[in-house]
Formats: structure tokens, sequence, C-alpha cells
């Protein structure tokens, strides 16, 4: 059976599915300028052999993105999803002493998604738990404020956060939940091991019943004239640090 496709758009989004060779292409439309730069860029592969290719103007291009005002650069392609393995089938699989992953409850702008799976890629995090109904799966503007990095980590779809952290904990791992009520500055845990990152929506944080399943509860420092940070950039912060800490 022919699996269902969805559009992704921008340089960097299109370019590293093209690289990817777990990501199945159907199609890619582009304008003349927009191959002549993958081709300068890339010199030393040909990203589009194989791949069933269309040549568009910008205002044909700017119509296929549609209404929600995504800057497409010159390149949209037409994909599959990735096949992705489960939660509990990478935590049975994977051997690692150390590994990180993050949670998100709550979240689900395009574009903070995005960023998120953009800096998550960038230090090396090993997964991202989102809640399946809520993961806005095909949205263009995610795959690109992702950057391409959608490529490049996994992303383990639940029914369930809370039941997902209680399978984690009993693999023992710990929670760590960022919280603007904590008074524990982040920087100063001893991170080691398998830990997961706990984070919720800007507005209305993390719920009562998902807090109760931490095991410990931090914040972010910063300039008190600040109120906070947006959550792509909180949790970029966290994970820089973090993965200078644990990973090396």
């Amino acid at each position: 059976m022919k699996k269902s496709t969805f559009l992704i758009v921008g340089k960097h989004a299109v370019t590293e599915a093209l690289k990817n060779p777990s990501r199945k292409i159907e199609r890619v439309f582009l304008t003349e300028d927009a191959k002549k730069n993958l081709n300068r860029a890339n010199n030393d592969a040909n990203l589009l052999k194989n791949i069933n290719v269309f040549y568009k103007t910008k205002k044909e291009l700017d119509n296929l993105c549609g209404r929600d005002d995504t800057s497409h650069q010159g390149l949209i392609a037409e994909v599959e999803h990735l096949e992705n393995i489960t939660l509990k089938e990478y935590i049975f699989n994977e051997k690692k002493e150390k590994i990180i992953l993050l949670a998100l409850e709550g979240v689900t702008d395009p574009r903070n998604i995005g960023s998120i799976i953009r800096s998550a890629a960038a230090f090396n995090i090993d997964g991202i738990i989102v809640k399946e109904r809520s993961y806005p799966s095909k949205s263009k503007l995610l795959y690109k404020s992702a950057s391409g990095g959608a490529e490049h980590i996994k992303i383990f779809k639940v029914s369930n956060v809370n039941t997902a952290l209680k399978f984690l904990k009993s693999k023992n791992f710990w929670v760590s939940a960022f919280d603007t009520s904590s008074n524990k500055d982040f920087t100063k845990n001893k991170w080691e091991g398998k830990n997961v990152l706990l984070f919720g929506s800007e507005g209305k944080g993390l719920k009562k019943n998902t807090l109760s399943k931490a095991d410990f509860y931090f914040k972010i420092s910063i300039n008190k004239k600040v109120e906070s940070l947006n959550i792509s950039n909180a949790i970029g912060v966290v994970c820089h640090y973090i993965n200078l800490n644990l990973k090396n």
C-alpha cells in the first residue's frame, strides 16, 4: 500500500532530506536557480539522482506552499514519513549507558517544535517524546524551522506522555522537570546516566499530574529584568549545557 505523502519546504529542510537515505522522496519541485545553488553547495554528490524533478517558477512554488506563508527558497519536496521505531523498541535495543531524551507536554506551535528539533539534533539529544495527537507531523513550518534537523533525530510519538515517563522511570531514567516555580539552577546538578528533560508549554507549563512524575525540578537562571525565555530558546540552552557535561 502506498504511504501518504506531505510537503516540506526550504533549502536546508529539502537538502537534508535528499541526503538522508532513509527518507523516501516522491518528487522535488524547484526553480532553475535553486538547482544551480543546490549543485554548487553539494558538488561532491548528485542529490537529484533518481529523483522525479519538476521545474517551477517562484509563483508556482508559492501556490504549492499554500497560505501558511512559509518561505520555500525555491525548493519543495514531496516526502513520506521516516520509519521511526517506537520508544519501547528504542529503549530495549539501545545499550548506551548515557542517554538524553526530551519530553514535551502541551508544546504544539510548529515553529517552536521545529526550533526544538533543530537544537536537539545540534546538541546530540537522542530523541524527543511528543504526544502523537497534538504533534503537527506534516507541518511545513515545523520542517522549515527544524532546518534539516528532523532528518537527524528520533521523534517518539506516544499516546500519553505520563505513561511514557512511568515506563522510562522503570528503566532507570531520571526525569527532570523544568518549571518556573523551581528554585534549583539546572547547572548545579551533576548530569550523568539516563535522563529525560521534561518541558511544558510557555503559557500553561507542565500539568500537576505530569510534574508529579519528575524526580528533580529545575529552573534556568536568567537576568531578573527578563521575564522568561521562549520555550525553544530555553531548551536550546539546556541541551547545549547538558551535551557538554554529559556527553563528553
